[in-house]
């Protein structure tokens, strides 16, 4: 068994399939060794998991685990377009996206939900650049969205 998934197990979590895109976009797309994602939300076998603006329906913890449902969908597809996790050299990027009322100052504790999955999974390898911004809307009113860049072997 790969073992970035046995340590998913570890967890207590387990892949989803990878998301389909639902416009006009790519999953991934690689250029030599990087692999640039596609935006995954907060759902599951096309169901959203979370939906709603955090300080209105969701919170700061539920929105944290949109978070972790996104870094889990973001680890199915690269599993699709590399075959197998541990094939990750290192995260480069995430950009994460938080559907939340306006003023709302805390995207970088709910984006910990997908950054801190990475690290636990990658070790220093899951560390990351990051954005972390609160938005006005998401893609069928998901409460997270991200987008990642990692390069492989």
């Amino acid at each position: 068994m790969d073992p970035i998934e046995a340590k998913l197990a570890e967890l207590g979590l387990a892949l989803p399939g990878a998301p389909v895109p639902s416009a006009s976009y790519l999953p991934y797309r690689m250029n030599g060794t990087t692999l640039v994602l596609a935006g995954v939300i907060s759902s599951r076998d096309g169901v959203t998991t979370h939906a709603g603006q955090v300080g209105r329906e969701q919170t700061v913890d539920s929105a944290f685990q949109a978070a972790q449902v996104c870094a889990l969908n973001t680890l199915a597809s690269i599993k699709a377009a590399l075959g197998r996790l541990d094939r990750v050299r290192e995260f480069i990027y995430v950009a994460g996206y938080v559907n939340a009322v306006s003023g709302f100052d805390q995207s970088p504790q709910v984006i910990n939900g997908a950054s801190d999955l990475f690290v636990s999974l990658y070790g220093e390898r899951g560390r990351h650049a990051r954005a972390a911004i609160a938005v006005a809307g998401l893609p069928r009113n998901a409460t997270v969205e991200i987008q990642v860049t990692v390069t492989f072997d």
